[in-house]
């Protein structure tokens, strides 16, 4: 192995710092000039609590365990000729920021769009209990999220639409279309049909001659 020469490092490192020095130097102006941050930051998560099922299947899947939900359930009235039905009601939904390590696994496996990324990070705090944030709190960051990009047109189909699509192409098996159809149209069609002609009796046989008493 070939040695470097002794102080090559020293004026490697100076060249450097004189190749620098000649360039002007660009600082951000932060806090009076916001920084232009990417649409798909990650910076705070944000709450649609209108969304919010409580099916805790966020709380289950974060690795570090910063999700906390709390709810109940309530009894919807019974509509007419209907049942009583139970719903679960969101409580407290709150995130610990100074556990959470920004994965997104919460966001990407909730299954009814309640929580989002926003580029927002301003939310130092003091207090490491003030990192806790309630559904409040979290859900007044949903005037931050940018919105979706605009779909791109030259972009495959998504295969739940070819799906759709090829169900609805395909014809209904008769007794599906028989069910479908209201009772009245059934009795009419049923009406409409000609009997069926009924089978005559089958012809009785002839007795057999009866012999000559000798």
């Amino acid at each position: 192995m070939k040695r470097k020469p002794p102080g090559s490092g020293l004026a490697h490192g100076l060249l450097v710092t004189m190749r620098t020095m000649m360039k002007r130097s660009v600082t951000d102006q932060y806090p009076d000039v916001k920084p232009e941050l990417p649409p798909r930051s990650r910076g705070v998560i944000a709450l649609l609590e209108e969304n919010c099922t409580s099916c805790m299947l966020c709380a289950r899947e974060c690795p570090d365990w910063c999700i906390y939900i709390d709810s109940h359930k309530e009894t919807i009235p019974a509509p007419p000729g209907g049942r009583e039905r139970q719903r679960n009601v969101l409580d407290r939904f709150a995130i610990d920021f100074s556990l959470c390590m920004y994965c997104g696994i919460c966001i990407d496996v909730c299954p009814f769009d309640a929580l989002f990324w926003s580029p927002e990070f301003e939310y130092a705090e003091l207090d490491i209990r003030n990192m806790t944030h309630e559904k409040g709190r979290l859900g007044a960051w949903m005037a931050t999220v940018p919105a979706p990009p605009a779909h791109d047109h030259h972009a495959p189909r998504p295969k739940e639409v070819d799906a759709a699509l090829k169900s609805l192409d395909k014809p209904a098996r008769p007794e599906r279309a028989a069910r479908q159809q209201p009772a009245g149209h059934q009795e009419s069609a049923a009406a409409q049909e000609p009997a069926a002609p009924q089978e005559s009796a089958a012809p009785q046989e002839s007795a057999a001659p009866q012999e000559p008493a000798e």
